[in-house]
C-alpha cells in the first residue's frame, strides 16, 4: 500500500522527467503557468471557492480534437488534495483525491449536465468542467500518474451517482466553473466534500490523454492507462508537496 507521500514523490519525479510527449508541447504556454492558488471557505454560503491564477488567460487554450476517443487529448487545471475518497463519494481506496477542471473536445463525460446550455447533453466536453478523480502511480506514462481504474465487475467499488459510465475512479459532479482573465474558479458546496474545510492541497496544470485501445479493447493492465498524465506544465508549490491550506 503506497502512502500519499510516496505517490507524490513518484509524481514529482514524473514532473521532472516528463519530456517524452512531443504533442504535449503544443499547449505549453503561459495560460498554464501557475502564479498562485487558493481555496477559500465561505461559511455563510456553505461553499469553498477553488482558484488557480496563471500568467496569462486561464482556460483560453483548449485541446485540438483528434476525432475519436482513443488518443483524445485532455487539458487540466488540477487540485491534488488530502481529502479522503469517501469525502467525495467513492469507497475508501489508495490514491490522491484531486479536483480536475478539464477540457476535451472529442468526448463528453458529464451526461447529466448541459454546460453550453444548448439543450444537448453530449456535445460540450470542450467547455471547462470539473471531475473528482483518484490519482495513483503509473509508470506507463511520462507524468507518472493516471486516474485509478477498476474491473467492471468489482462489487467493492462505490461511485457517486453523478459518475459517468467509465471503469475509473472519476465523477462528474457538475460544479460551476468560471474563467475570467488569468483566473479559473470552481465552487464546491460543503456537503459535497463531507463538510471538510481543513484539508491541504496543491495546484497543477497538465496534459492527459485517453487510451481505449484499438477498437475499444483497453484492459486494466494494458500498455497505457485509460486516462494518464503525460506532461505536467506547472506546479504551484514547485514540488507537489500539497502545502496550501483552506482559508
Amino acid at each position: 500500500m503506497k502512502s500519499i507521500v510516496t505517490i507524490i514523490a513518484i509524481a514529482t519525479l514524473g514532473f521532472t522527467n516528463a519530456n517524452a510527449c512531443d504533442k504535449c508541447g503544443n499547449y505549453n504556454n503561459s495560460n498554464f503557468k501557475i502564479k498562485s492558488t487558493s481555496v477559500t471557505h465561505n461559511k455563510d454560503l456553505g461553499v469553498t471557492i477553488w482558484e488557480i491564477k496563471v500568467d496569462s488567460l486561464a482556460g483560453n487554450t483548449t485541446p485540438k480534437p483528434v476525432g475519436q476517443l482513443n488518443g483524445a487529448p485532455v487539458l487540466g487545471y488540477v487540485f491534488p488534495t488530502t481529502l479522503k475518497p469517501t469525502d467525495v463519494g467513492f469507497n475508501q481506496t489508495d490514491g490522491i483525491v484531486a479536483l480536475a477542471l478539464t477540457s476535451h473536445p472529442d468526448f463528453d463525460d458529464s451526461p447529466l449536465w448541459d454546460e453550453n446550455t444548448d439543450g444537448k447533453f453530449d456535445n460540450d466536453g470542450i467547455v471547462w468542467h470539473p471531475h473528482w478523480v483518484i490519482l495513483t502511480e503509473d509508470k506507463r506514462v511520462a507524468g507518472g500518474l493516471a486516474v485509478k481504474e477498476f474491473k467492471k465487475d468489482d462489487k467493492t467499488v462505490v461511485l457517486p451517482k453523478t459518475a459517468p459510465n467509465m471503469p475509473m475512479y472519476m465523477d462528474s459532479p457538475g460544479f460551476n466553473v468560471t474563467t475570467k482573465g488569468n483566473s479559473i474558479k470552481v465552487v464546491v458546496p460543503d456537503y459535497r466534500i463531507n463538510n471538510k474545510t481543513d484539508f491541504k492541497f496543491d495546484a497543477v496544470t497538465c496534459f492527459m490523454e485517453v487510451n481505449t485501445g484499438e477498437g475499444g479493447t483497453h484492459t486494466e493492465g494494458g500498455a497505457k492507462p485509460m486516462l494518464g498524465v503525460y506532461k505536467v506544465y506547472s506546479v504551484a508549490s514547485g514540488n507537489l508537496s500539497l502545502p496550501y491550506s483552506v482559508k
